[in-house]
């Protein structure tokens, strides 16, 4: 199991992102994730870099491999995030991966297109997978349907396509995406919170593909410190139901996340001092059978986390956990 590094564009400008993906390799992480929004989750977060320019300065100065995740169909075309995965992928043969889903209206509205409910968000969503592996393959490729694609085919290509991942949070969108995607990203929780989902994607199709796991936690050299940068940084988490999809401004999850109490934290966000809760809290995702978990410390303590954590938290952790499996 990999243990891999989240990079945050909503709370960190891309040069920084870029010192710390380094860092992060330095300190034993084995591999990363980038995040590719237009607007950050709260006003306080403060930045929004565009990914793919962050993605491939990342991926010049590391060797480890690199994902993200996107949302086609809205902000960005399918045929150009077919283009921009398959640049990548040609110039770092087998280290890039990319997880689309079905996006927020966060990110996504901005151009003024109608912003739709979840079923037909899912359903633009399988033509764009449809167009982007079309494309990967090297077909010349016309759709017309909720995209439009005319004529359109990609010249430089990797010899190997990039694996397309699918994005799922809950059981029935995990097996949706499991008929099209060769891996399975979703964010993390309690073992037997998340269990379902994984379970679903692989009964539908996903079984011996990869499971990603990105798992949102806090520390900090106190409770009360990890608690309080949570708490500013990542109340959002905490909303749940159809909300973070549905919302548009930044401001408007700050209005929601007004009222959030720390034991509403604690549900949505592993916080914890003690390194060795987030180790053994890493460790039970070894019993899901993942592939990688991507740790995002949602804190601004992103340097003092990556030394912290490479130096007493992940040393033997990939064996242990495949010994757990």
């Amino acid at each position: 199991m990999q243990i891999g590094y989240h990079a945050s564009h909503e709370q960190f400008a891309p040069s920084s992102l870029l010192k710390l993906v380094q860092q992060a390799q330095e300190a034993g992480f084995s591999c990363a994730k980038s995040s590719d929004h237009f607007h950050p989750w709260s006003e306080r977060q403060g930045h929004s870099g565009f990914a793919w320019s962050w993605l491939g300065a990342a991926m010049a100065v590391t060797d480890f491999p690199i994902g993200s995740i996107s949302a086609p169909g809205y902000r960005y075309h399918p045929a150009i995030v077919a283009q921009a995965a398959a640049t990548l992928g040609e110039m770092f043969p087998n280290r890039f991966w990319l997880a689309l889903g079905s996006g927020e209206a966060l990110n996504e509205s901005i151009t003024g297109t109608y912003w739709p409910d979840k079923a037909e968000r899912n359903a633009v969503l399988a033509e764009c997978a449809a167009v982007i592996r079309a494309l990967f393959a090297g077909e010349t490729v016309t759709h017309r349907g909720r995209v439009t694609v005319v004529e359109a085919k990609l010249y430089s290509r990797p010899t190997q396509p990039v694996p397309l991942f699918g994005a799922a949070i809950t059981p029935k969108t995990a097996a949706f995406v499991a008929e099209w995607a060769d891996g399975l990203l979703i964010t993390g929780g309690g073992v037997e919170e998340i269990r379902p989902t994984i379970e679903a994607f692989r009964d539908n199709g996903g079984a011996n593909k990869p499971v990603h796991i990105q798992h949102a936690l806090c520390w900090a050299t106190t409770e009360d410190e990890a608690f309080e940068q949570a708490l500013d940084q990542w109340s959002a988490n905490v909303i749940g139901g159809e909300v973070n999809w549905d919302l548009r401004r930044p401001s408007d999850f700050d209005a929601a996340t007004r009222f959030v109490r720390r034991e509403d934290m604690a549900k949505a966000v592993f916080v914890s001092a003690d390194l060795g809760r987030h180790r053994a809290a890493i460790e039970a995702y070894g019993e899901l059978g993942a592939t990688a978990v991507h740790l995002h410390q949602v804190g601004r303590n992103q340097a003092e986390f990556i030394e912290a954590f490479g130096t007493k938290v992940l040393p033997g952790l990939d064996r242990i956990t495949a010994s757990a499996r």
